[in-house]
């Protein structure tokens, strides 16, 4: 071979021994020891990028989706080889699984860059895994297509559809107010999550997903198909044919992922009154190739956006429905008007191209509602400012009680989750309704690592008085699961010195959604006091990932993501 030929399959990217001729002879002798014939070593490799795990119960059939995968290389004239990754069971992993996205998008990237592949089918499909993979394959930037596992099929309790994990959520509200007993709600935790797959609700897995189709990293029409469904397989085995098909052609991550893609993705984000959790993950997605994504334009997108999908959250019904009434397909249709059509997915075609062929195609209204007849006029989530959150902090007010969206009230607050944990359900807690919980240090830099803890739970007392709802201000994440007046991501974050951090109970906070505001109402020179009180900074880690974290975790408007991974890698 030449060496202006770019060499393909197991020849790409030779281990250096100082002797080029020698380092494809030994490899070649190496792989034959796992039975490949030198006929099929000629073929082009893809790679597959797996993340199943004993500790990740959303990749259970994971499994049976790389075979089909290999299926589809094969028959396509490629040569499959999969390989593993760190895998992210949301609920699994201490302090949260968003602390080890960027460990995961790492070793995504260097794996695809380092080990002779052509093209890569990444499988993913619990919260973080998805973002993961986007992240690492927009950094190494070979051809790629995303597959997610896709989401489990609903179980039953008491003649009740029960879908993880807004249904969890809600019974475990019940039991706290004492509506629930203890034997019930030992029957019902076998029932949330009775088959493989992703949680069964519009939560952060599945609005990745649907994020991933949008911005054309995976097939059309693949998002919604459940865990499950014979569809799911035949998905694999099409993008392990399509993988094959992108072999030396400019379809790559930099050219799908772009500025007007990543718009059309917070779109459907807030069509779907999808996930807080997605929009850390599109900006960090987005900012490994340079892209911003700002938090005032997604206002601007939200008041023109409808929500349109009605799934549990925002709505009454789970993914199986949504994948029956049309799916990514109905949706974006629907919202044609609002998108830009001339942005491309790995298939090559435009996405008005698409639409275009699809045009005519049976979709159901009662979930996925037409353009003029929303289940809510604006966008799912709405960026709030102010002196609270000089940098955005973030509302999913699609899933929140309107008539909190006005509010002035009195802080009660809790410096830490072990605070929280240890007083919410005080009887002595000084706390009434019309009171506003705040919850400091569990943002990026928090010895928490950002948790899944802003959906602050009611204090018993008062759900047990059938309070259901009250406005609740963290630096903390929520569950894409999970509903409630809840403001999150506030930013800077407690723990970096943020005015979050100088909140005190008996404060009063003001919230007007519809003027976009938070706001501390302190005045600067009490304000300045408190500031020069703060405690000094905690020790923070000395070794290992943790210090790798802590140095370098960019805020939430960063997308969480590293700061030496922004921005295109450099080309060798």
């Amino acid at each position: 071979m030449t060496d202006d030929v770019q060499p393909i399959g197991i020849a790409r990217g030779l281990t250096n021994y100082g002797d080029r001729a020698f380092a494809l002879y030994l490899r070649r002798s190496f792989i034959k020891s796992m039975g490949y014939s030198s006929a099929i070593l000629e073929r082009p490799v893809v790679g597959i990028a797996t993340s199943a795990s004993g500790f990740n119960n959303c990749h259970r059939a994971m499994p049976e989706l790389v075979e089909a995968v290999k299926r589809g290389v094969l028959a396509a004239g490629g040569l499959p080889i999969e390989f593993p990754t760190i895998s992210l069971g949301e609920v699994f992993l201490s302090p949260t699984s968003l602390m080890f996205r960027n460990l995961m998008s790492m070793d995504v990237e260097e794996m695809v860059r380092a080990q002779p592949m052509d093209s890569v089918v990444m499988i993913g499909g619990c919260d973080k895994t998805v973002p993961a993979q986007l992240m690492g394959a927009a950094s190494a930037d070979l051809p790629a297509v995303q597959l997610v596992t896709g989401p489990m099929m609903t179980g039953r309790h008491e003649g009740e559809r029960l879908g993880a994990c807004t249904d969890c959520r809600r019974f475990w509200g019940n039991f706290r107010a004492g509506k629930v007993q203890r034997a019930e709600i030992d029957v019902v935790e076998g029932r949330h999550a009775t088959t493989a797959g992703t949680c069964a609700v519009m939560g952060t897995a599945s609005t990745m997903a649907c994020i991933a189709e949008v911005l054309g990293m995976s097939l059309p029409g693949t998002a919604a198909i459940p865990a499950v469904h014979a569809d799911r397989l035949r998905a694999a085995e099409a993008s392990g044919a399509l993988a094959v098909q992108l072999i030396g052609q400019p379809i790559k991550p930099s050219q799908v992922i772009t500025p007007k893609s990543v718009e059309n993705a917070m779109r459907v984000l807030l069509a779907l009154g999808g996930s807080t959790n997605a929009i850390i993950h599109l900006t960090a997605v987005a900012g490994r190739l340079g892209i911003p994504v700002s938090l005032q334009r997604l206002n601007e997108l939200s008041d023109t956006t409808p929500v349109l999908v009605n799934l549990k959250p925002t709505g009454d019904n789970y993914m199986e429905d949504f994948y029956a009434a049309g799916g990514m397909s109905a949706l974006l249709r629907e919202l044609k008007p609002l998108l830009h059509l001339d942005t491309i997915s790995v298939t090559g075609e435009t996405l008005g191209e698409r639409l275009a062929a699809e045009e005519g195609a049976w979709s159901d209204p009662k979930i996925v509602r037409p353009f003029n007849d929303p289940i809510e006029p604006v966008g799912g989530l709405v960026a709030l400012f102010g002196s609270l959150a000089p940098q955005g902090a973030i509302l999913k007010r699609s899933a929140a009680d309107k008539t909190l969206f006005e509010t002035e009230g009195r802080a009660v607050v809790f410096s830490s989750l072990e605070d929280l944990g240890n007083r919410v359900d005080d009887p002595l807690l000084d706390i009434q309704v019309g009171d506003i919980m705040v919850l400091q240090n569990a943002g990026p830099t928090s010895a928490s690592g950002m948790p899944e803890a802003g959906y602050l739970p009611i204090p018993k007392k008062l759900a047990q008085a059938g309070l259901k709802d009250m406005v609740r201000i963290s630096d903390a994440r929520m569950s894409g699961t999970a509903f409630g007046t809840i403001v999150l991501h506030v930013t800077p974050e407690a723990a970096a010195g943020g005015p979050l951090a100088l909140v005190q109970s008996g404060d009063r906070i003001r919230m007007s959604v519809q003027n976009r505001r938070i706001d501390l109402l302190v005045d600067d020179a009490e304000l300045a006091r408190r500031r020069a009180a703060l405690p000094a900074a905690a020790d923070k880690p000395t070794r290992g990932y943790a210090k790798l974290y802590q140095d370098h975790v960019l805020q939430a408007d960063g997308g969480c993501d590293f700061d030496f991974l922004l921005g295109p890698a450099p080309k060798e």
